[in-house]
């Protein structure tokens, strides 16, 4: 059974036999060279995944298309990127489903934009905004790069995200990964329906501590705070057992709904 075989523009995911991992984008013509000698782009192109190439230092590489948390961890970055294990659980927790209205702040660098994009589908809509325009700049070409263009249902915006209240939309979810998410609470209140998720996505206990205050001085209910710990394991014939480096504290995920109006 074939696969589809890598084209002209694609990124392509080379692992060697350490398990170190590449991202590369295709170009007819073009050489990648590594520590461990060059391959052609030409003999990735027209391999399907899981081809297995060897470099001319004799190094060998197995070939596939990046997975979003592979492009993550390897994209060009601004802002200090949501790590994939963050990813997962920030989609969870606050429901972000096909068809949902998102309306995320700040950009970054994107990675956050590009898991709620893929995730609510071209039934949904994402508007993600961003302060600072190097990193708008940096999340366009890094969601480019991912999808291969815009995709319509996502709308990058440079600006304060209070300012999408002059636009008349509402929103079901919405994810601030900002500094000081209690800022943009009352603007949060306007938008977002009844019922609504709101996440934050916060660095120190600090933040977090003002964030949960604010959200129940708002009248925010179900307030969750939590982290996520990744811890990888050894696995071989011979012993089973955690590796001896993990992923530990990266930021705290906290999901908070929006009640009804008050009679």
């Amino acid at each position: 059974m074939g696969g589809t075989p890598f084209e002209p523009g694609e990124r392509a995911l080379l692992i060697d036999d350490r398990g170190r991992r590449y991202l590369v984008r295709l170009r007819p013509g073009e050489t990648w060279h590594s520590h461990g000698g060059a391959i052609p782009h030409d003999l990735i192109l027209g391999s399907a995944e899981g081809a297995r190439l060897r470099s001319t230092g004799g190094m060998a590489f197995v070939c596939f298309r990046p997975r979003l948390a592979d492009f993550v961890l390897k994209m060009p970055r601004g802002a200090q990127v949501v790590y994939p294990k963050d990813l997962g659980a920030i989609l969870v927790e606050a429901d972000i489903h096909p068809g949902a209205r998102v309306l995320e702040a700040g950009t970054g660098s994107g990675a956050l934009t590009l898991a709620l994009a893929r995730a609510v589908g071209p039934e949904g809509r994402v508007v993600s905004y961003e302060l600072r325009p190097e990193f708008h700049a940096k999340a366009v070409q890094n969601v480019e790069a991912f999808f291969g263009k815009l995709p319509a249902w996502l709308d990058l915006r440079e600006g304060d995200v209070t300012e999408v209240v002059e636009a008349g939309e509402t929103f079901d979810r919405v994810v601030l990964d900002m500094p000081e998410p209690w800022g943009p609470l009352p603007t949060v209140l306007r938008i977002l329906d009844p019922g609504g998720v709101v996440c934050t996505y916060l660095p120190t206990t600090v933040q977090v501590q003002t964030a949960v205050l604010a959200l129940q001085a708002h009248g925010f209910e179900q307030v969750a705070t939590f982290e996520v710990l990744h811890r990888s394991w050894h696995v071989t014939e011979r012993s089973v057992r955690p590796d001896h480096r993990m992923v530990a504290h990266t930021g705290f995920i906290t999901v908070a709904r929006r009640g009804g109006d008050a009679d």
